[in-house]
């Protein structure tokens, strides 16, 4: 039986602020953007949560729900440099730690011989250490598996944990909402509805061959998960799947030459990124994005190793022909394969894709 403990810092890049700046604790503060560039919140500290803001809004709707908000810039540097202390802190207790982003992680102690191998005070202890040493507060959420530490990591945020013990799994899937089962966004969960299926108690009474007559492969995912079966190992040697960069234009690009101008110095963000990465031996496909006026979205893939501006630009004609309407972002990636070698053909990977929405 694993013990598993994943970590996610409160509201991580708002706390470093307001730990460097004591005068925003009491405050509704944002990082992100500029609400006049069409910045979006990258994080924001509870105070400002209860105005209903949250990351990913915009900049300009959130002064709106709160007009005493503090934006404060992103500061990347400053966030990874506190991210490493923290996650040193994680390798005290473990070597098996696999970091999800910058402020989250998942430990398996399963062989920490500390507390007499109590993941619960391990966990206790590994938030007291990140608050007295980092300066900021850490949630933990303790389990036998992956799947169930993630969701009980926020059953008592900010700054507390829950542990749920393989004694309690069945009580407590019994009555767990099914929208907490990652994978299950607002289109399936209405689906789940309309089967009147509104916890993972209901979903254990359909059968497995029902959920996949339903819900593809992702049925398979859903009968183990509600029961809170989850297998997948802390991988600390996580392969990345995929490097990308993205901008959003302060002013809509009117024309599609407006976007090629503009696709260019994107290009030379991604060929940065890349470098850094050291992966463009795994490339598989190349991918663009572009977000319209009115928030319509659509993206282009095409097969291939080689990352060239003229292959992007040819996206980008496919991409722009599909509403010819002023663009307000454009995003430029790269998908990885998993293997290391270069040689290996990708049956799978189709010439394009195509997903829109609103």
């Amino acid at each position: 039986m694993r013990k598993i403990i994943h970590c996610d810092c409160d509201s991580f890049y708002a706390s470093v602020e307001m730990r460097d700046d004591p005068r925003l604790r009491d405050v509704p503060i944002a990082v992100g953007g500029s609400a006049s560039r069409r910045g979006v919140i990258a994080t924001c500290n509870y105070v400002a949560r209860k105005y209903g803001l949250h990351s990913a809004m915009p900049m300009a709707h959130a002064l709106r729900l709160c007009p005493d908000l503090v934006i404060v810039p992103t500061n990347m540097e400053k966030y990874r440099v506190e991210s490493q202390r923290v996650q040193r802190i994680f390798y005290d207790y473990t070597h098996l730690v696999e970091p999800l982003s910058l402020d989250e992680a998942f430990l398996d102690v399963s062989e920490c011989a500390l507390h007499q191998g109590s993941a619960t005070r391990i966990a206790t202890e590994i938030r007291d250490r990140v608050r007295d040493e980092v300066g900021i507060t850490i949630s933990a959420g303790i389990a036998p598996n992956k799947f169930l530490a993630k969701i009980a990591s926020d059953w008592n945020k900010p700054d507390g944990q829950f542990t749920v013990t393989p004694d309690e799994i069945d009580d407590f899937m019994v009555t767990l909402p099914v929208n907490k089962i990652f994978g299950v966004g607002s289109v399936t969960a209405k689906k789940m509805s309309a089967m009147d299926v509104q916890t993972c108690g209901d979903l254990q009474q359909i059968s497995a061959s029902e959920l996949v007559r339903r819900f593809g492969k992702f049925g398979t995912r859903l009968h183990q998960l509600s029961r809170g079966n989850d297998e997948r190992p802390v991988s600390p040697d996580r392969i990345r799947k995929s490097v990308s960069t993205e901008r959003t234009f302060a002013d809509d690009l009117p024309t599609l030459a407006a976007c090629n101008t503009a696709l260019r110095d994107l290009f030379e963000d991604l060929q940065r990124r890349l470098a850094k990465a050291q992966c463009a031996h795994r490339i598989k496909s190349r991918t663009l994005k572009l977000r319209f006026n009115g928030f319509d979205t659509t993206t282009v893939a095409s097969a291939g190793h080689q990352v060239a501006v003229d292959t992007y630009l040819s996206l980008l004609e496919t991409a722009w022909h599909r509403q010819e309407k002023p663009v307000r972002l454009i995003g430029l990636g790269v998908q990885l394969r998993d293997d290391e070698n270069p040689d290996q053909a990708d049956l799978f990977i189709a010439p394009s894709a195509d997903d829109t929405s609103s």
